[in-house]
């Protein structure tokens, strides 16, 4: 989906937008970049040298990764080989997402459903935070965070605020991922300096208006095209980004069976990188000719 805008005078720079989806949504978005550099190598270049780089739980993986100077493709057969860190969790998608609902009806506003969200994550029973930390450190290849411009999203578990980390943030690139991807009910509150925070997927899958200022939007996430989110509104943010010209790559339905019920599950990672793929190719003259 591309939806035009006309720029402000004076260039402000190109912004890439990760969005949510688990540990396939990882490996999809993945092959995403890889199946655009197929169809355009030097596209690939520019939308991975992008000024910005927005990551929210899954994408805030990929935002970490892509910008760490490890080649696309080194990236991709990390997600092809059966040998991973990844935790197998039992989870199902659309059951928690029907908790959630239940939720979201029962909240006054985004806060209230952050702080709702927050009390579930910290009265669950789940695996262990080192573990959990343990596999967040081995999805990066680099520790550090990078000299590029990326911003990492998360929800206070308390208050339901969204923060944002970055560089200058003082908080480690693998807490600051781990915190982005610690999703209510399955993964526990991820503790820096004295604060819980959740996964960054409460506030919005996207949090595509942290973009605004940006000359052109690329956002990748791994959903079905005008899919309702279960929170947030990709259109609301489409809006605020405004006068950017936005491009959205969105999942099709093989990526979505790829996905499977479990998408945290470290078997839809061979599956949904070879679909990203496909679907970055396919979608690569689009993206060229919203970032012309």
């Amino acid at each position: 989906m591309t939806v035009p805008r006309r720029r402000p005078p004076g260039p402000s720079g190109n912004a890439l937008v990760l969005a949510g989806g688990g540990v396939a949504g990882i490996a999809w978005e993945l092959g995403v970049l890889c199946g655009i550099a197929d169809a355009d190598p030097a596209l690939a270049g520019r939308v991975l040298a992008a000024n910005l780089v927005v990551g929210t739980s899954a994408g805030a993986a990929v935002a970490a990764q892509i910008t760490c100077g490890v080649p696309l493709e080194d990236l991709y057969a990390t997600q092809q080989s059966p040998e991973t860190a990844e935790i197998e969790v039992d989870f199902d998608k659309d059951r928690l997402f029907a908790d959630f609902g239940v939720v979201i009806a029962n909240s006054a506003g985004p806060e209230d459903t952050g702080r709702r969200m927050g009390a579930i994550a910290l009265a669950a029973t789940i695996v262990d935070p080192t573990a959990r930390l343990a596999a967040i450190d081995a999805r990066l290849p680099v520790k550090q965070w990078p000299d590029r411009r990326i911003m990492v999203t998360a929800v206070d578990a308390e208050t339901g605020a969204v923060t944002v980390f970055t560089r200058e943030s003082g908080v480690t690139l693998v807490d600051a991922v781990a915190a982005s991807s610690a999703v209510p009910g399955v993964w526990a509150p991820v503790v820096i300096g004295g604060r819980s925070y959740i996964d960054g997927g409460v506030r919005s899958m996207n949090n595509a208006d942290l973009a605004a200022g940006a000359d052109r939007v690329l956002i990748i996430q791994p959903a079905l095209e005008g899919t309702p989110q279960p929170w947030g509104s990709l259109d609301a943010e489409i809006a605020a980004l405004a006068p950017a010209g936005v491009y959205v790559i969105s999942a099709d339905q093989p990526s979505i069976d790829a996905f499977g019920t479990n998408p945290l599950s470290p078997t839809t990672r061979a599956p949904s990188a070879r679909a990203g793929r496909a679907v970055g190719a396919a979608h690569a003259a689009g993206v060229a000719a919203a970032w012309a």
